[in-house]
């Protein structure tokens, strides 16, 4: 087997995902077939006969398929998708008399131009390397043409993590453990940022313990000094639109960030209300998960976004991009709207266990790359001085 990858909607990064798609090059399929054949409950796993198999691994649909080397870039565009995607690139491939299929570009005379790499199939249609997150028909293709594809953000710019809890609240490793799993990935710096007290967390971080949790932080710093660790807070927005901690408490962060967990059964205009109190707040600097949406079973509030980014930008309030799997909040279609807009994001892990810390990242990063952000949008792509340098023009 030469290479194998995700395809479909996995590998374009959809919240949710029905079946998994993979795609694997090789010019002896029937080696690799016996092998899942022998691995796999043979009567859960059937192979088609052209080049392609599909089983089922604890109920959710598996589809392999095994093209040629040759033509595997072909292969790999039709079947990530998406359908709409394919739409598009079909009409630019008539507009040179071709069509699209999983060989290659068939031309109207008969002619195949075969492709092993999805870059050789966009290059015969005059168009740059579209990345999978962006195959949603949703103007990329002209996009692309115009020459006006966005340089998404990339996980190697990610310099810093501003989301994530500990033991002083509901998470399950202490502070050194979440450290030292940020310092292992390379990040400049990371906020430690526990649930306030009225949070509906299993455990939060009371007024009486803010001091203690600086002297711990203080601790770690001391041991740790080739990282920065910031001593914040998710502060809940109250029914009354005031933040969970006093203010003489909120001064002593060095970072704080307002949640809306509760809406109280309050309407869409409240719930704007109590946004604007916290955005307005000089000591707020990010909003997390803005909808408060819990895949797959609650949708987010129902709210009139452009204002919510209007007041983003008019008070300097960065929004979240949260990449924990029961958020991926913003949302794709809302994150493009809030670039779009002028708003800057911060995409986090709002990690709750260190070993966790990477895959919620990641996740961040693709709801990012997939809602057309670029670095120059992420705050915490920026170094630490230039992040305090946010945190301190909003308080001033």
């Amino acid at each position: 087997m030469d290479w194998a990858t995700a395809a479909g909607s996995l590998r374009r990064g959809e919240d949710m995902v029905g079946s998994i798609e993979i795609v694997a090059a090789t010019r002896n399929p029937s080696d690799a077939v016996n092998l899942l054949q022998r691995r796999s409950d043979s009567s859960l796993c059937q192979y088609d006969g052209r080049r392609r198999v599909s089983m089922s691994a604890d109920g959710i649909e598996v589809r392999v398929s095994f093209p040629p080397p040759a033509t595997a870039g072909a292969t790999l565009i039709v079947l990530t998708g998406s359908a709409a995607h394919i739409d598009a690139l079909q009409a630019r491939a008539a507009s040179i008399e071709c069509r699209l299929t999983e060989d290659g570009l068939l031309a109207d005379t008969g002619a195949l131009h075969a492709s092993a790499h999805e870059h050789d199939i966009y290059r015969a249609l005059g168009l740059p390397f579209i990345p999978p997150e962006l195959r949603e028909g949703d103007e990329e293709v002209s996009a692309a043409l115009r020459g006006d594809l966005p340089n998404l953000v990339g996980r190697a710019e990610i310099r810093g993590d501003l989301h994530m809890h500990s033991t002083w609240s509901d998470g399950r490793d202490s502070i050194e453990a979440m450290v030292l799993a940020g310092r292992a990935l390379g990040y400049e710096y990371v906020a430690i940022t526990d649930h306030s007290p009225h949070s509906a967390a299993s455990r939060n971080l009371t007024a009486d313990g803010v001091e203690a949790q600086a002297e711990e932080i203080a601790q770690v710093r001391e041991a740790y000094p080739d990282i920065m660790i910031l001593h914040g807070c998710e502060a809940d927005i109250l029914r009354d639109g005031r933040l969970d901690f006093a203010d003489e408490i909120l001064e002593r962060f060095d970072i704080v960030l307002a949640s809306l967990h509760d809406d109280a059964g309050h309407s869409r205009g409240r719930l704007m209300e109590r946004y604007a109190s916290a955005m307005r707040h000089p000591l707020v600097t990010l909003i997390t998960h803005p909808t408060n949406r819990l895949v797959p079973y609650r949708s987010g509030y129902d709210l009139d976004y452009e204002r919510v980014f209007e007041m983003a930008v008019e008070t300097r309030t960065v929004l979240e991009i949260d990449g924990a799997p029961s958020h991926l909040d913003l949302d794709s279609a809302l994150a493009r709207q809030a670039v779009a807009a002028g708003v800057t994001v911060a995409i986090d892990s709002d990690c709750h266990r260190a070993d966790m810390l990477d895959r919620q990242m990641n996740l961040g990063v693709l709801i990012a790359r997939r809602g057309w952000v670029e670095a120059g949008h992420v705050l915490n792509t920026r170094s630490w001085d230039d992040v305090r340098r946010v945190v301190a023009a909003k308080r001033r």
